[in-house]
């Protein structure tokens, strides 16, 4: 299992079109394979910062998804575009 946080920072005048974004991202993600789970989130306190929990099969899987059409339009072609920032945390689940 390959598991993942990736946290990203926008603008406020970004807001709607990042949730835009992150439901057809995340619509196309879970359909593919080997998606175990695809959940973005708003930080409670502060709406500018997005947090994408990530979780796939195996790193085959993870590295599919970064080639698909969705992940190139959505995420190379979208959010990387207007984010201020990026950082990813990979897990390691415990149990």
């Amino acid at each position: 299992m390959v598991s993942f946080i990736v946290r990203m920072q926008f603008s406020p005048e970004d807001r709607e079109k990042v949730a835009e974004i992150l439901r057809e991202l995340a619509l196309a993600s879970r359909q593919e394979p080997g998606c175990v789970s695809y959940i973005p989130h708003t930080a409670e306190d502060d709406p500018n910062t997005v947090l994408i929990y990530e979780q796939y099969r195996d790193r085959g899987a993870c590295d599919f998804h970064r080639t698909t059409p969705h992940f190139q339009k959505f995420a190379v072609g979208g959010l990387y575009q207007i984010m201020r920032a990026r950082e990813v945390q990979n897990l390691t689940a415990l149990v």
